[in-house]
């Protein structure tokens, strides 16, 4: 076996345990989400068509709606990771009223700055995409014919010259990277690491680190967008082509105040407006939430124009639906999908375990059937609510103990049990009761 073919397989293996981890812990995966996207085939050639989009200087924006349990999570996770094939840097942002309100664009830049990761980097990818950055002006400084001496000074120039468009919107973006870069020429990590964390829209920053770097107060609502911009602009000079950004779980608007609310609503309008609008280039935004959020009067359809921007035709059968719509939806797991689902995870299992043919021989695909049906009813009969319980069911409870256990046998030995503590406040409300099925 060559050395090239063995790494392959290493890696693969890596990925896979990876994997079959999360899903033990009743996690979605953070990658090797290609292992398991059965079903997304039909959104393949959209996505990465508007990929291509994004990559190739445009923007898009993007609305996904799905009941809970229909994949909505997965779904952008694996387009995270097909984007970061194509070298885009990711951020999956959560929507919370107390720690990541939608109408304080300010705290989304921040989270934004948090969670940003690429191939390469986990998060917080800032620091070495802002490096990579500085780096790649000074080479195509050098390539330019300029001599080590005059390095310092033809980097700034050519700084200024390539956020000069962010400038105008904000100025305090390029003088915060000319800190960080002075403060590093200096030796002082201390600072600069300050006014890195302030350029990422951190509060609190020592007043005496943003006079150094020639920078006043904290970042609002509006600089926030023209960061957004500067940030968009590094990662393109320094090797990543796009920023795919994740909100997810949107839906969570509708439970906060009603002025609250209409702030954030129309925060996600100007929002959609700046990205048709040309204004950042190479962002692929991306939004989550449910039919309900979407459909209802407590979410999208109070605010006409963010309704009108976001109409998209569902009346016909899910079958024709246009993954390169505005929105796109995930029509959730049927009894039958859940077990294919199952069926692939005992496959990529197996290829790792100790006994993979007692794993296949007992937990069959009948076994598979009768366990997601047993989960399903255990959640009132919804299976389409079931798919993390059940993963983690059949890794945890099933697959693991054929492997380690000669004389397991899961239709003997194991009956299912759901309790109200396992259950996530979702699948809790389906569940009056603890229930305890035997399959």
């Amino acid at each position: 076996m060559g050395v090239s073919t063995a790494r392959s397989n290493q890696v693969s293996a890596v990925r896979r345990r990876a994997v079959i981890d999360a899903l033990r812990r009743g996690a979605v995966p953070e990658s090797g989400l290609d292992l398991l996207a059965t079903g997304l085939d039909r959104f393949e050639a959209a996505l990465d068509g508007e990929l291509e989009t994004v990559a190739s200087g445009g923007s898009v924006f993007k609305a996904v709606r799905g009941e809970y349990g229909s994949g909505k999570t997965f779904f952008t996770r694996w387009l995270g990771e097909r984007a970061k094939r194509r070298n885009f840097a990711v951020a999956e942002i959560q929507i919370s009223e107390t720690e990541t309100p939608l109408h304080k664009l300010e705290t989304v830049y921040r989270r934004l700055t948090e969670r940003l990761h690429t191939a390469s980097f986990p998060p917080s990818a800032l620091r070495p995409v802002v490096d990579a950055w500085f780096y790649a002006l000074e080479e195509d400084v050098l390539a330019s014919g300029a001599s080590e001496e005059d390095l310092a000074g033809e980097v700034d120039r050519l700084l200024t010259a390539r956020l000069a468009e962010v400038s105008r919107q904000a100025s305090s973006f390029a003088t915060a990277l000319r800190g960080y870069r002075t403060a590093l020429s200096a030796g002082d990590e201390t600072t600069a690491a300050a006014v890195l964390a302030w350029l990422g829209g951190q509060p609190h920053v020592a007043a005496a680190v943003r006079h150094a770097a020639g920078v006043r107060g904290n970042l609002d609502h509006f600089g926030a967008l023209g960061f957004l911009q500067g940030l968009l602009t590094v990662l393109r000079d320094g090797g990543h082509p796009g920023l795919l950004v994740v909100l997810d779980e949107v839906e969570t608007l509708q439970r906060v105040r009603s002025d609250v609310r209409d702030k954030a609503l129309n925060a996600l309008r100007q929002l959609i407006d700046e990205v048709h609008s040309g204004r950042f280039p190479g962002l692929y935004l991306v939004i989550t939430g449910t039919p309900m959020f979407f459909d209802g009067r407590q979410g999208v359809q109070r605010l006409a124009p963010l309704a009108q921007r976001l109409a998209t035709d569902f009346t016909t059968d899910p079958r024709f639906d246009n993954p390169r719509a505005v929105q796109v939806r995930l029509p959730g797991f049927t009894l039958e999908s859940l077990t294919g689902l199952g069926i692939t995870i005992r496959d990529l299992y197996a290829t790792g375990a100790d006994a993979p043919e007692r794993i296949k021989a007992l937990a069959d695909d009948a076994y598979i059937a009768d366990l997601a049906r047993a989960v399903g009813g255990a959640l009132g009969g919804k299976v389409g609510v079931a798919p993390r319980l059940f993963l983690k069911k059949l890794v945890g409870d099933v697959l693991d103990r054929i492997d380690q256990f000669p004389d397991f046998d899961p239709r003997v030995h194991y009956k299912l049990t759901v309790s109200g503590t396992e259950l996530t406040e979702v699948e809790r409300n389906l569940t009056a009761d603890d229930i305890d099925l035997e399959v």
